[in-house]
């Protein structure tokens, strides 16, 4: 049936649930019904898509590690010179690693293959090839998984609870 966004008492996202454990919660009145769908369990209890929880609970921070498949998610699957979304896609040091540049979201791109040979062992403003957008740490360990969901399409209402992220 689907997968429920969490919201902490604060309304920041905290974590992605099953519907039924979306329903155990709501029934124990431990959280409220935010966002529902056109999908009923029963004929007066609409499925959750978003629910709240009515205590704030503190989360530690989660790293999120460093990995190609991370990297390529941030970036949208697209080259960060060109704009290219093909399968042929690589990873670029923006300060190679012939200048000490390290492995850090700082300084990790998605590129293309041509890019990436175009551009060799310079920086991009040496090799006349700026950045579309610059890299960056990403926010929320949290912000992948959603994202998938609403870059799909399945979960458009999440959209709004998670902009910041």
């Amino acid at each position: 049936m689907g997968k429920v966004l969490v919201l902490n008492a604060s309304y920041e996202p905290l974590n992605i649930t099953s519907w039924r454990r979306a329903v155990v919660l709501l029934i124990k009145g431990k959280a409220e019904r935010v966002e529902m769908n056109k999908k009923h369990i029963y004929s007066d209890f609409p499925l959750p898509t978003v629910i709240r929880l009515r205590h704030y609970v503190k989360v530690p921070y989660k790293e999120i590690p460093l990995t190609r498949r991370n990297i390529l998610h941030r970036d949208g699957h697209s080259c960060q010179y060109c704009g290219y979304t093909g399968d042929e896609l690589t990873l670029d040091h923006v300060i190679p690693r012939s200048r000490a540049g390290g492995d850090s979201w700082e300084n990790i791109v998605t590129a293309c293959v041509r890019c990436n040979v175009k551009k060799g062992s310079r920086t991009p403003n040496e090799a006349n090839m700026p950045l579309r957008h610059p890299p960056r740490r990403p926010y929320s360990s949290l912000y992948f998984e959603v994202s998938k969901h609403v870059n799909t399409g399945s979960h458009q209402e999440w959209q709004k609870y998670v902009i910041g992220m």
